[in-house]
């Protein structure tokens, strides 16, 4: 059995024993368990992906939660070995929660918690960045310059997109669809196009509101469209970023024929979920197709890239670092340690885990309650009426 071999360890004599599998930004998160009586400790392994080896010789004999990434398998095996260790709570520092089996979770009574509300506009600030880098060209115009290849300006050195008036099309249009469609249109002035099974009536007003200011003021109002297809925001627009969540319907949800829908010059922004993303046909496309471009911080198979990808000019690939501002992370690592404390303290459950606020304010004590635990239901956890 593979064992750790470093552990750091804060308030040895706590009661209630927590293990966070890797180090989290910040020190609130760490304050915030001790404060209550719990032994935390924190693997500091040289090793980016745990195995379930790895976190089982974590979890020993007695446990009472684990804060883990979304890097991890948190299937039967590891939910068998929280429990059997009389543990009750687990969460990922992530909103997402592909990487863990519910079900195994509601077999063995665990909590799993997940850190949603804190990730919107920092996730949106990454994807209008990959939109204005691919816009512009950015990624391959620094290249150029250390590479020392600049000897004066030319008329069509690195010319790229002038987003103004150009459209952007977003595919899912939740919070933070929603955001990043509001940086862009505000931003850069831009048109919307957007698909989603609900109607996004605050984002449509807000356009609307922004389109009566710019004609105002005697500039071209801005518009909006909700499209009644996916395939029509592909078709019209200039800037597409895909905030979908991942299952079973949007699994490869761009494909080969629908890339051939789009323009020859679009972009594509993906800072949801790699698999929504045929990576094959998106290298086959790019290497067709020189003036798309793509901006990617999600992929496929991370943290692989599929071959010829990382060789493309016209790509702009990032190692998952949408969420990575220094408020988010922190808040994130609070969000996931307040799970598991509330879980062990018995606390019930927030009632609104996009709104968390109060969880994050650093001049006042947290809330009484969990931020978010997704099986809430099934394990018939209360809800909290603060």
């Amino acid at each position: 059995m593979a064992k750790p071999v470093s552990i750091e360890v804060w308030n040895p004599n706590g009661k209630y024993r927590v293990v966070s599998t890797k180090p989290m930004p910040g020190t609130r998160w760490i304050n915030l368990l001790v404060e209550q009586d719990c032994r935390v400790e924190i693997c500091t392994q040289k090793k980016t992906i745990l195995s379930v080896e790895d976190i089982i010789a974590l979890i020993g004999e007695k446990c009472d939660g684990v804060i883990g990434q979304l890097t991890e398998d948190w299937g039967e095996t590891l939910f068998s070995a929280l429990s059997k260790a009389g543990g009750k709570a687990f969460s990922n520092m992530a909103v997402g929660y592909n990487n863990v089996d519910v079900g195994a979770a509601n077999k063995y009574g665990v909590a799993v918690g997940n850190t949603p509300g804190v990730l919107t506009e920092t996730t949106a600030e990454l994807a209008a960045s990959l939109s204005l880098a691919a816009a512009r060209r950015i990624v391959e115009a620094d290249e150029f310059m250390r590479a020392g290849l600049y000897d004066g300006w030319l008329p069509n050195l690195f010319v790229g997109n002038l987003l103004k008036g150009q459209t952007v099309g977003v595919i899912g249009a939740g919070r933070i669809g929603s955001a990043y469609a509001r940086m862009m249109v505000e931003g850069f002035k831009m048109n919307l196009i957007y698909y989603d099974l609900y109607q996004s009536t605050r984002l449509e007003k807000f356009v609307t509101a922004y389109g009566e200011f710019l004609k105002a003021n005697g500039e071209k109002p801005v518009t909006w469209k909700r499209a009644s297809t996916m395939d029509e925001v592909l078709q019209q627009a200039d800037v597409i970023s895909l905030h979908p969540v991942l299952d079973k319907t949007t699994y490869h949800l761009v494909n080969k024929e629908r890339l051939a829908q789009m323009k020859k010059e679009a972009i594509l922004i993906n800072c949801s979920r790699g698999p929504v993303i045929d990576e094959v046909a998106l290298v086959e496309h790019l290497k067709h197709n020189p003036m798309f471009r793509v901006g990617l911080d999600v992929f496929e198979d991370e943290p692989y890239m599929k071959p010829g990808l990382a060789d493309l000019k016209n790509a702009i690939v990032v190692p998952h670092i949408a969420s990575a501002s220094k408020w988010t992370r922190e808040g994130m690592a609070t969000l996931a340690a307040l799970n598991v404390l509330g879980k062990i303290k018995g606390y019930p459950v927030w009632s609104d885990p996009n709104r968390v606020e109060p969880f994050l304010n650093e001049n006042a004590p947290p809330p009484a309650a969990s931020p978010s635990i997704v099986n809430s239901k099934a394990l018939g956890l209360p809800v909290s009426k603060l």
